[in-house]
């Protein structure tokens, strides 16, 4: 699970937020705290889905899906 949190938190600060000296604490509320918005919560489901091989449902681009790396973690290992 560490690697995947890893990943996607370097892909967060670098592709989305351009400050790759940024650092996102696994639990720290992406969506709802506005550090991501809409938009880029498309390419953070594009990264996944082409990174991990996994399939993200629209209906499950939200916060109760997406709000913290450590829950798309799980999402991600649970259909790996």
């Amino acid at each position: 699970m560490e690697e995947i949190i890893t990943q996607l938190s370097n892909f967060i600060v670098t592709k989305i937020l351009k400050q790759p000296k940024r650092v996102i604490s696994a639990t720290e509320p992406l969506i709802s705290s506005g550090l991501i918005d809409s938009f880029s919560l498309m390419d953070v489901s594009l990264f996944v889905e082409d990174t991990f091989g996994v399939r993200i449902e629209d209906t499950e681009l939200n916060a109760d899906t997406f709000d913290s790396l450590e829950a798309l973690a799980k999402l991600i290992m649970s259909r790996q």
